[in-house]
């Protein structure tokens, strides 16, 4: 089926379109690795650019404030043009944001391309999922949503270490100059293998404040919010609380995690379309019963990587299941706004979660982090539970 076809509507395959979607997994990637490079290279980066350490940090958190802040307004400035100029667009800004940071001697213009990455990337994650959602029937949606979610896995799995090793070997700026050259390829990728989709006219476009109240919506936004949070509070600060359980290699606690997030993304891949709900249950359920375990005998080595890794399998599965859901209360069409929403929420909830598991670690002891995410991803699991009226319901919607 042409590009063209599936644009005006007719009858899309019930195959993959695996070269789109790849496409759009790739844009995925190559936003994690643009978002999170410089974590791995600040004793690098600093140097070069004439200041601290502490301050190359603030080039990862300019990116993240710049993207939780542009998400919404950006998506609905650009939702009346065709889809696939917006996409290109951004990867494009995210090019041209990776060139100027690769060749700038300057903290300033530095400091600001990564503001403007920042926007690029919150605009692209404001589109994935829908756009994901737009190429394909009803009852492939979640299986296409995983295999675009699956890049934000191999960035952190894989891409940011290869990053770090080629940054170590040729320099960081070389690593920034691959970036730039991955993101024009790209636009040419997207280009020629995903469709073309128009923007929304003005007479058909929803409010942002209507989107937000569509039945479903603000219980798949709650979960998001208590779910990250929760995952937060223990993430952040698991190195502290590995050497608190004794447990001082760091390092292979994350391998794990990063390793199990993939199997779960597979499973639940080969789940979502069938069985969302059940699924999104029963991972929300292994994370709660991971975190008590966690608070009761993590001082066991053996315990403490086996409960890592089973978070790591539940936690992996749980961004898709959430966005398939909030994609079926949406619809297609205003899964756009519906995202921009998300994307706005997951990171509040990233920033709350680090915020007070600081809080906990401060005043508790690294011993209070997972009685202290407990409740949150149990509050989590039963908004689920309850929410199978519009959000999570028991028979997916086919819109």
């Amino acid at each position: 089926m042409s590009t063209a076809s599936m644009a005006k509507g007719t009858t899309l395959p019930t195959a993959l379109p695996w070269p789109g979607l790849l496409a759009l997994s790739t844009a995925a990637f190559t936003a994690v690795m643009t978002e999170l490079l410089p974590a791995g290279l600040l004793p690098r980066i600093a140097p070069s650019l004439g200041v601290s350490e502490a301050r190359v940090g603030f080039l990862v958190t300019g990116y993240a404030v710049a993207s939780f802040a542009a998400a919404i307004p950006l998506t609905a400035l650009l939702r009346g043009l065709p889809r696939r100029l917006v996409l290109v667009g951004a990867l494009v800004g995210l090019a041209v944001s990776n060139a100027v940071v690769a060749l700038s001697s300057s903290y300033t213009l530095t400091f600001a391309a990564r503001l403007s990455a920042g926007c690029m990337g919150g605009t692209l994650w404001a589109m994935l999922v829908g756009y994901a959602a737009r190429m394909v029937p009803a009852e492939r949606r979640g299986r296409a949503i995983a295999v675009v979610l699956g890049g934000i896995t191999l960035a952190l799995s894989l891409g940011v270490p290869a990053g770090t090793v080629l940054a170590e070997a040729l320099g960081w700026r070389t690593a920034f100059g691959v970036l730039t050259g991955l993101a024009l390829l790209l636009a040419g990728w997207v280009r020629w293998q995903v469709p073309g989709f128009p923007g929304e006219g003005p007479r058909a476009r929803t409010p942002l404040t209507r989107v937000a109240r569509l039945p479903g919506l603000p219980v798949v936004l709650s979960v998001t919010l208590l779910l990250l949070l929760g995952h937060q509070v223990m993430y952040t600060y698991v190195a502290p609380f590995a050497a608190h359980s004794g447990f001082g290699r760091t390092g292979l606690l994350l391998l794990v995690f990063g390793a199990a997030t993939v199997a779960g993304l597979w499973v639940t891949g080969l789940l979502v379309d069938r069985h969302l709900r059940t699924t999104l249950l029963a991972a929300l359920a292994l994370c709660a019963a991971v975190m008590l375990t966690l608070g009761l005998y993590a001082r066991s080595p053996a315990v403490l990587l086996v409960s890592v890794a089973l978070w790591g399998a539940g936690f992996g599965g749980a961004p898709t299941l959430i966005q398939t859901a909030l994609v079926d209360a949406s619809g297609p069409g205003r899964a756009d706004m519906a995202t921009s929403l998300q994307t706005t929420v997951y990171n509040a909830g990233i920033a709350a979660g680090s915020l007070t598991g600081g809080v906990a670690l401060e005043n508790l002891g690294a011993e209070a982090l997972p009685w202290t995410a407990l409740p949150l991803v149990a509050a989590a699991l039963a908004t689920v539970a309850l929410g199978r009226r519009h959000a999570f319901p028991a028979v997916r919607r086919r819109t």
